[in-house]
């Protein structure tokens, strides 16, 4: 097993990724610049959050024409391991590598607040150390992370278990009024048919050390030490 981080122009969350990782896995995480098409024999790729490009056009249009990137599809196209928060989800929705899109948020404003995540299935690579009757708490940070996709797509994802969290409140209750982007279905993170790749907008990597008074979030990359979460 080993980690990657790929870093475009913008990205903002990457060290704080990458310093998570190498805390929990123990060796060095390497980086992946956005020019270059070497995954560095890398088994686990992770887009991280922040503003790829400015996010001209919209959030991850430009980034999914970077040359990594076209490592980065053939790796999940062969079964690799590929997780985008955030920033990193829209990159992965722009590459097709996940279905639906990251709209506007409904309100039209930035949001930066601490939500609440319900785990939706607890048998996947990012969260078979989760349980689904628990609230995680894990920050957002975002403008486009409203989850879109039409009523069929919304409906295969349902039914193929591949949407892994929804923004919930305190008691893991998934209601309307707790989602804070008007996501469809209060999706927050989800998978594509392989279950190898995942997009989620709230920043477990925010919520993974005692200095910041909150580790929800390490066990989302606890789990992917488990032996039967490696790609």
């Amino acid at each position: 097993m080993k980690f990657g981080v790929v870093i475009f122009p913008g990205s903002n969350c990457d060290h704080d990724l990458i310093d998570v990782l190498e805390k929990v896995s123990g060796n060095p995480v390497e980086e992946l610049w956005h020019k270059d098409t070497d995954l560095k024999s890398c088994t686990h790729i992770f887009i991280p959050g922040g503003f790829s490009y400015g996010d001209y056009l919209r959030s991850g249009a430009i980034a999914k024409l970077s040359p990594v990137m076209e490592s980065v599809v053939e790796h999940a196209e062969n079964g690799g391991f590929v997780l985008g928060i955030c920033n990193g989800f829209q990159i992965l929705c722009e590459s097709g590598l996940l279905p639906g899109a990251l709209l506007r948020n409904e309100n039209q404003l930035f949001v930066c607040d601490n939500v609440y995540l319900k785990c939706e299935n607890d048998q996947t690579a990012i969260s078979n150390h989760l349980n689904t009757t628990t609230a995680y708490k894990i920050p957002i940070a975002h403008a486009e992370g409203r989850y879109y996709a039409d009523s069929e797509t919304l409906q295969k994802l349902n039914a193929n278990c591949q949407v892994i969290f929804r923004y919930c409140n305190e008691n893991a209750e998934v209601r309307p009024e707790d989602n804070p982007n008007g996501s469809k279905e209060n999706i927050a993170g989800i998978a594509n048919e392989g279950f190898n790749v995942f997009g989620m907008m709230p920043h477990p990597e925010r919520a993974a050390s005692a200095d910041l008074f909150n580790q929800d979030g390490l066990a989302f990359f606890q789990a992917l030490l488990e032996e039967n979460s490696l790609a």
